[in-house]
């Protein structure tokens, strides 16, 4: 889920809008819940647009102490074993708090996703499997690529949305990730803010909705949901009762302001997590906490529904957005959101 984007304009215009970035940053990644739910439950609540200084006063997140910190952390990821065999590579002191998976395997194993491109990602994985690993991505957004260099065997859907992003990212955009701003301790060793970038990657192999990945003992299905981005997808462990969510859904405000979002796409894809909820055990979205409730996705569903056919009241944040907040997530939205769907 990357951080809005900044238009060109003056300088005083560009601190300003920086400013109005950071501090929706900041916001979206505060978790979120009625305020009456403040005291009995901290990790949930709303942060004010206007907060900048949250962030790191929020970490570490309660959803953690469930889990035992794996001896194949470091400096910048921290690794949770949330499954035999599945390990959840988390970035907490950056403000995406952006998590990969490495699912090892009896023959092989998959990293759905690479993070922010920061850390060493590699060096991580290699700790925790001797497997060959191919790298499989939710979608294209950059704090979910950054690590796809370092890897031989990448698979991915192939839009153009996602072709455009393998040629690498030099922006702004990229470098405020970087930043003093977005983050609660030093860079590591040789990242700057200046030199930090989503470098070129090679995609080895397409997949396509309905597609399975067979790793050994582990069957891990493809399911195309688009609405986040175009190329966005979710995967499916039916045997283990498992979904990798990927931005599609995780505990906190879900983006979806950006001008590769489709609402009507994004509608169809939700119902379609849904319809498989009853079936699943745990979920494992990729920012924020590692492990969700199956039954939040039929709640997904259901707010959406409601959000889309005007039952809910917007809450105006900053950049000309809105907000819908419901307990455990809600939605990030254009002010304009009723203009970008086409099913209602």
């Amino acid at each position: 889920m990357p951080c809005p984007r900044l238009e060109c304009g003056s300088a005083t215009d560009f601190i300003i809008r920086m400013l109005l970035s950071v501090a929706l940053c900041v916001a979206m990644l505060a978790g979120c819940t009625d305020s009456a739910d403040k005291t009995s439950q901290p990790q949930k609540t709303y942060a004010s647009a206007a907060d900048l200084d949250s962030f790191c006063d929020r970490l570490p997140r309660a959803a953690y102490a469930d889990f035992r910190k794996h001896k194949a952390s470091d400096d910048w990821f921290e690794v949770y074993e949330v499954e035999p065999g599945i390990f959840a590579i988390y970035e907490p002191f950056q403000w995406q708090e952006v998590i990969s998976y490495l699912i090892v395997g009896t023959e092989s194993a998959l990293l759905f996703d690479t993070g922010n491109g920061i850390g060493d990602i590699k060096a991580v994985v290699e700790q925790l499997t001797d497997e060959p690993v191919r790298v499989l991505n939710s979608h294209s957004h950059f704090d979910h690529i950054g690590g796809n260099y370092q890897f031989d065997d990448v698979l991915s859907i192939a839009t153009e949305f996602t072709l455009a992003r393998t040629g690498g990212i030099q922006s702004d955009e990229v470098r405020m990730e970087a930043s003093p701003a977005a983050l609660c301790k030093s860079l590591p060793v040789g990242v700057t803010e200046a030199n930090h970038q989503t470098r070129p990657f090679s995609i080895t192999e397409t997949i396509a909705e309905g597609d399975v990945v067979d790793i050994g003992g582990r069957r891990l299905e493809v399911l195309h949901v688009p609405g986040h981005t175009d190329d966005s997808i979710a995967l499916l462990d039916r045997d283990a009762g498992f979904l990798w969510s990927g931005d599609s859904f995780y505990e906190g405000p879900i983006w979806l302001f950006f001008p590769e979002t489709d609402l009507a796409a994004y509608q169809k894809s939700v119902a379609k997590l849904a319809a498989v909820a009853a079936d699943l055990k745990a979920v494992f979205p990729a920012h924020n906490t590692p492990k969700a409730d199956p039954a939040l996705l039929m709640q997904l569903r259901e707010n959406l529904d409601r959000v889309l056919t005007g039952k809910v009241e917007p809450v105006p944040v900053s950049d000309g957005n809105v907000e819908f907040r419901f307990d455990g997530f809600s939605f990030l939205m254009r002010a304009n959101y009723h203009s970008l769907t086409t099913d209602n």
